[in-house]
C-alpha cells in the first residue's frame, strides 16, 4: 500500500460516484465536468458539490482564485481525422496564489484520483481562464 493511501481516503459514496460518472460520460454528447477537494480535517477526496458543469464558462465561474482543485473532464470532439472522441481527462488547477502547504497537498493526492478515476490522463492549468483552451489541449494528445 502506497504512503498515499493511507494519508488520503475516498468515502464508497466518493467512489461510486467517481465510478457512476465515468461510465455515464462515456457516450455524452456535451462536456461533463465534476469539481473535486480535499478535505483538510480528514483528508478524504471528495466531490466539491453535487453539480456537473455541462459547460466550460460555468466551470471556470467555479473555480477558487486561491485555492487548488481536481477536475474530472468528459469532453466530446471531433478530431481533425473526422472521428469522435470523448476524452476523460483530469485538470489540476492549482492556481499560482495557493499556499505551499495546499500546492504539496493536492500534489500527494494527484495520482490516487488519477487511478481511482481511472483519467486517461491530467492536464496542469494555474488559472481558470486556461480552461478556454481545453479543446486544443485534449486534441494535441493523438
Amino acid at each position: 500500500m502506497s504512503s498515499e493511501s493511507r494519508l488520503y481516503t475516498f468515502s464508497q459514496e466518493t467512489k461510486d460516484k467517481l465510478r457512476k460518472f465515468r461510465l455515464s460520460t462515456s457516450r455524452a454528447k456535451d462536456p461533463q465536468a465534476v469539481i473535486y477537494l480535499i478535505d483538510k480535517n480528514n483528508m478524504e477526496i471528495k466531490q466539491a458539490d453535487e453539480e456537473v458543469y455541462k459547460s466550460i464558462a460555468e466551470l471556470s465561474d467555479e473555480l477558487p482564485d486561491n485555492s487548488p482543485r481536481y477536475v474530472l473532464l468528459s469532453y466530446p470532439l471531433t478530431l481533425d481525422s473526422g472521428r469522435q472522441s470523448v476524452p476523460y481527462v483530469m485538470i489540476n488547477y492549482l492556481p499560482p496564489t495557493c499556499s505551499n502547504e495546499m500546492r504539496m497537498l493536492y500534489a500527494g493526492a494527484k495520482e490516487l484520483l488519477r487511478n481511482q478515476s481511472e483519467v486517461g490522463r491530467i492536464i496542469e492549468i494555474d488559472s481558470a481562464e486556461d480552461l478556454e483552451e481545453i479543446e486544443e489541449k485534449l486534441k494535441g494528445e493523438d
